[in-house]
């Protein structure tokens, strides 16, 4: 009698995994596309979206020590992801940075990391006080 060749079994195992991952993430894209193409034939619908999902922005000017208190609010507390959002070179940033923690806005803590210490930076209730005030 021969032997049934059951390798079939072995491939449907290993594609399933991957796909049932894959599939969901093309869908999804597909409806996002579909949603997007339809907006753009309806303006008056896409004026609305817009009106409810934009963030008031603050009346005055910022300074660029509050804008380096704002990106930290948003959860940069690392001197290299606030650089990256504010777009400042290091002296002026580590000035901006010193000034802050001088005043007891912000706070340093030093942590060991897994290649060596890592800094970083939160803001204190008196930083989130003074930028939202």
């Amino acid at each position: 009698m021969a032997d049934p060749n059951f390798s079939w079994i072995y491939l449907l195992i290993f594609l399933a995994i991957p796909l049932s991952r894959i599939i969901p993430r093309l869908i999804r894209k597909r409806s996002q596309s579909n949603d997007n193409y339809r907006t753009q034939d309806m303006p008056y619908q896409e004026t609305q979206k817009t009106e409810f999902n934009t963030k008031q922005e603050p009346l005055k000017p910022q300074t660029k020590d509050m804008q380096v208190l704002g990106i930290m609010h948003q959860g940069a507390n690392t001197f290299e992801k606030i650089q990256r959002s504010v777009k400042m070179e290091n002296k002026e940033l580590d000035l901006i940075l010193q000034e802050l923690e001088n005043k007891g806005l912000i706070k340093v803590i030093e942590k060991q990391g897994m290649f060596g210490p890592k800094i970083e930076l939160y803001s204190t209730d008196k930083g989130f006080k003074e930028y939202y005030s």
